[in-house]
């Protein structure tokens, strides 16, 4: 660093910092080998570029080499003449700005369109007291046996449940359509009803499980659905087009919290 060139201790401890890594011959194997090998173009991580315009050891167009060398690189030219990244505040800033925007963009490019489809018991609670805890367990279980089994088969993954609601994800928006119907279909062969909802868009992990504003349109969409009824979006009736589902306009509606009026569809029963 030329502002230590005159700290005797800092040049006697950068040179037995030098000393310690090897001898002459060991000093001349490594620079032959950093002339002789060019593994830039192979570099495949997001990669922070940072050289002072007056580097004493290095120039600058050296900084530029690397950046336009390594794909999507980001160089930063800062001011001044040091070399050494030791002590330097502004090298420290501009390091952590660059994890930042990293993470703020993996936040962002780790979202993902999925088909959310949540369910509920109708009259849940009145079923409960009358049947007793007994049965009402013995019920409740066969409704999750049913509903899982038909996940598997569709290939929904189930994200979470409790007592009376299930809420899945689909790859796919005409799956998890039909996989609403037949759960409606075998759910009524245990003597109760169910209403569905299902809603198509980006979602997020949160906390290790999906969420985000697609999750709670699907959550109110399947609140507004009736006994034994599959309520969906517009954006999942677009998006199955073509796949043979049939489906009733039933308006355009509120959600709660959810800003603007959303026009739902009733799904036609086969």
């Amino acid at each position: 660093m030329p502002s230590l060139a005159d700290d005797d201790e800092e040049v006697e401890a950068f040179a037995t910092w030098m000393r310690s890594g090897g001898g002459p011959g060991d000093a001349v194997s490594w620079f032959a080998i950093d002339r002789e090998t060019d593994i830039l173009p192979a570099v495949r991580v997001p990669t922070l570029v940072i050289h002072r315009t007056d580097d004493r050891a290095y120039s600058i167009e050296n900084g530029r080499y690397i950046a336009k060398q390594i794909p999507g690189a980001v160089l930063v030219e800062l001011p001044g003449d040091e070399h050494s990244w030791s002590g330097q505040d502004d090298l420290v800033d501009e390091v952590e700005r660059f994890v930042a925007q990293l993470r703020h963009e993996e936040a962002e490019l780790d979202r993902v369109l999925a088909s959310i489809l949540f369910t509920d018991i109708v009259g849940s609670t009145q079923m409960a007291a009358e049947l007793g805890d007994r049965e009402w367990k013995t019920l409740v279980e066969g409704h999750h046996a049913v509903i899982r089994g038909l996940l598997a088969r569709y290939r929904g993954t189930e994200v979470d449940t409790a007592g009376d609601w299930f809420f899945a994800t689909f790859d796919g928006p005409a799956r998890a359509v039909r996989c609403a119907q037949r759960i409606v279909d075998q759910v009524g062969s245990l003597g109760m009803q169910v209403r569905v909802g299902v809603h198509t868009g980006e979602v997020e992990t949160i906390a290790g499980k999906v969420g985000g504003l697609a999750v709670i349109i699907a959550s109110r969409v399947g609140a507004l659905a009736g006994p034994s009824q599959v309520l969906v979006s517009r954006t999942v009736k677009d998006l199955v087009a073509g796949s043979g589902l049939a489906f009733w306009d039933t308006g355009e509606h509120e959600l709660k919290g959810v800003p603007g009026r959303w026009r739902l569809y009733t799904l036609e029963p086969e």
